[in-house]
């Protein structure tokens, strides 16, 4: 996780955007007296936590998800066929 003024930010605005999309590197950016700080990250990062937020969100849908996840470390998982339509 990388730190930056806003300052620098505008001044080496490729840099930055560069480690976030291809270092998958995550940049807060510090600013004074504006209401917070910012947090700039990768979109698949995003994509990612707002996945594991939704899926978190229903506790019957999450507790199923790491019941199979057991089942499936504990080779109880089969194989099954696709069927497929003539």
């Amino acid at each position: 996780m990388m730190s930056v003024d806003y300052s620098k930010l505008k001044s080496g605005m490729s840099t930055y955007m560069k480690a976030v999309s291809e270092d998958y590197e995550t940049v807060v950016v510090t600013r004074k007296g504006e209401g917070g700080n910012v947090v700039i990250i990768n979109e698949d990062a995003f994509n990612n936590l707002i996945e594991n937020t939704y899926i978190r969100a229903d506790s019957a849908n999450f507790s199923w998800l790491i019941e199979s996840k057991k089942q499936l470390e504990e080779g109880k998982a089969q194989e099954v066929q696709e069927v497929k339509e003539p």
